[in-house]
Order: C-alpha cells, then structure tokens, then sequence
C-alpha cells in the first residue's frame, strides 16, 4: 500500500496530465528525483516541495509531508511487482560480476547510492523498444586503520 501523500501526489499529477518530465521542467530536478520524492525516497527542500506542489495543484501546506526525511527501501520482502523484481532479480545475477568488476577497475569498496544520479532513456529498436537505465555514483573506497 502506497503512502497517503503518495496517493494524494500521483492523482494531482494524473488529473493535471503531468508526465515527471513536465514536473521536471517546473521544478528544475531530475524526474527520477521527482518520482523518488513522489514515492518518498527522497526529501525536498521546502522551495522545492512548495514548486511541485503548486505544479500539480495542491496546497503548499502538505510541504513538510516532502520534506521530512523518509524511510528508504522497499522492506525486507522479494519485490512482487513485475518491472521492479526484474531489477532484483537482476542483482541475484549479475551482483557479485558487478561487484568483482567494480573491485576490479577501482578496488575494495562501494558506489555511493547518497552521491548518485539515474536516468531512464528509451531506446528505439525494430526488434522491440529498449529500456536503458544509467546509474553513476561515486566510488568510495573502505578506509584503512
């Protein structure tokens, strides 16, 4: 079950008939960003709590709603949702390659998920329209002591 604000953010973006890149236009962030504070994963600033609000029509007044920092993650639970345990099941195969050829190129340690970006582009093909996710985050090597 979606958060209630959550709720509250998508119906205003659908009876408006946003996309997240029309909000990202308004707001002046990222539209994975925007999606991420719409599903409460991440938290505005007030300025931009109060921009996308006033985008999708509701009252500034449910800002600190987006601004409060959330509670990450999707819960201990597989993922049930189809498009979202694709993702997780990709990690169950290609984790640990991943992981050995990031040690590999950059050493022991980890890609920041704090200082990271994420974009989504669609990629046309005649065999099938192709999903291209890019994810970028900082290398942070493990500190020695």
């Amino acid at each position: 079950m979606l958060p209630e604000i959550t709720q509250k953010l998508l119906a205003a973006k659908q009876e408006k008939g946003m996309s997240f890149v029309d909000l990202e236009k308004a707001v002046g962030r990222d539209e994975v960003w925007i999606a991420a504070v719409f599903y409460r994963q991440a938290s505005a600033s007030q300025a931009e709590a109060e921009k996308i609000l006033s985008a999708i029509g509701l009252p500034t007044t449910l800002a600190p709603e987006l601004t409060e920092c959330p509670l990450k993650g999707l819960g201990p639970v597989v993922p049930t949702d189809p498009l979202i345990y694709r993702f997780y099941e990709i990690m169950q195969v290609y984790g640990m390659p991943l992981k050995s050829v990031i040690h590999e190129k950059f050493g022991d340690g980890i890609m920041s998920a704090i200082d990271f970006t994420l974009d989504v582009e669609k990629e046309e093909d005649p065999k099938g329209d192709r999903v291209k996710v890019i994810m970028s985050g900082k290398f942070l090597p493990y500190k020695k002591w």
